[in-house]
């Protein structure tokens, strides 16, 4: 498939790069400045490196792809409407040029709690929420946006991330949240991510994801 990676830079955004590449996927990443690329990625994983602030470029990296790929969002605690703000030029390029399948991220806190959650989670989800309070709402907005959108669209929603390995083995709820899903790695999301480009039961539904 040809793909292309908004937040390439980011940790969520070079795992996708990696595994999709590994995968045999032509990939096109669109980031915020070039120098963050992990050395030697753009030559040996990428088809093209666009910058995020250059509209008619980053027209042109969507335009004719089979998927849109997004790890855009807050690096942290303050959002500043970056997840909002940054997924509304990811639409605009793509409806601009009649691209439709998106996958983002998201958090789990944005979606519904999962059914018989325990008290113990219940309690972590409002401690968590009430830190973090600014970047949920940015991407309960950045979520607002795609339901709007014309994109067949899918907000993944991971808990607590880690930096563990790529393992495979996790859970996935569309249109919910895994009971007790505490975390899982950034690798693991990536995976996720492509392995939902192609379930029509995940378009225009936030997928919870945990171990």
């Amino acid at each position: 498939m040809r793909l292309t990676v908004f937040g390439a830079t980011g940790a969520i955004g070079r795992q996708l790069v990696r595994q999709a590449s590994e995968a045999g996927h032509e990939v096109t990443a669109v980031v915020r400045d070039p120098a963050r690329l992990p050395e030697g990625l753009s030559a040996a994983d990428l088809h093209a490196v666009v910058r995020l602030d250059d509209a008619e470029a980053v027209r042109g990296a969507v335009a004719g792809r089979d998927a849109v790929l997004s790890g855009l969002g807050s690096r942290g605690r303050k959002a500043d409407g970056v997840a909002e703000r940054l997924t509304g030029q990811v639409l605009r390029a793509m409806e601009a040029e009649g691209v439709r399948r998106l996958l983002v991220v998201s958090a789990a806190p944005v979606g519904p709690e999962a059914a018989d959650e325990p008290l113990l989670d219940r309690a972590m989800r409002k401690a968590i929420g009430a830190v973090l309070k600014e970047v949920y709402a940015d991407l309960t907005l950045m979520e607002a946006a795609l339901a709007r959108s014309a994109t067949d669209w899918t907000s993944v929603r991971p808990p607590k991330l880690t930096e563990g390995p790529r393992t495979g083995t996790y859970r996935t709820v569309v249109g919910g949240t895994p009971r007790s899903g505490r975390s899982i790695s950034r690798a693991d999301v990536a995976h996720a991510m492509l392995a939902l480009i192609d379930d029509p039961a995940a378009v225009k539904q936030g997928v919870g994801v945990a171990y």
